[in-house]
């Protein structure tokens, strides 16, 4: 998976602006706590089965090291912060966001598709 480090809260004004084009189905983050095994395991889930060719940018959030920008998510998108947790921005907007055991590469991809 090509992640990109989200660790600047400048960057969501960008991931903003890049939900917002024609070309981008969404664009995912990825909340991830580097001391929980279940992040862990939600994480290598996603990395299995995932193909970047799908063209969804993706960004990753370590939470223990930026929590002021989780929080920042948390209100921006007005989703009720969890970890593990993935989010999908569209137009500027969630339309998808899941935690812990119901993270879902198909279902991600399924909402994508539905909301292009």
């Amino acid at each position: 998976m090509l992640w990109h480090k989200l660790s600047d809260i400048n960057q969501l004004n960008d991931i903003q602006n890049l939900s917002k084009e024609q070309h981008i189905g969404a664009v995912l983050l990825f909340k991830h706590s580097t001391r929980c095994s279940i992040s862990l395991m939600a994480l290598n889930r996603l990395e299995t089965k995932w193909k970047d060719e799908e063209g969804i940018p993706t960004y990753y959030l370590d939470l223990l090291n930026h929590r002021d920008i989780s929080n920042e998510i948390s209100s921006l998108y007005s989703v009720e912060h969890a970890s593990p947790q993935v989010l999908l921005i569209k137009n500027g907007s969630c339309i998808y966001h899941n935690s812990h055991n119901g993270i879902s590469v198909a279902e991600i991809l399924e909402t994508v598709k539905a909301y292009s």
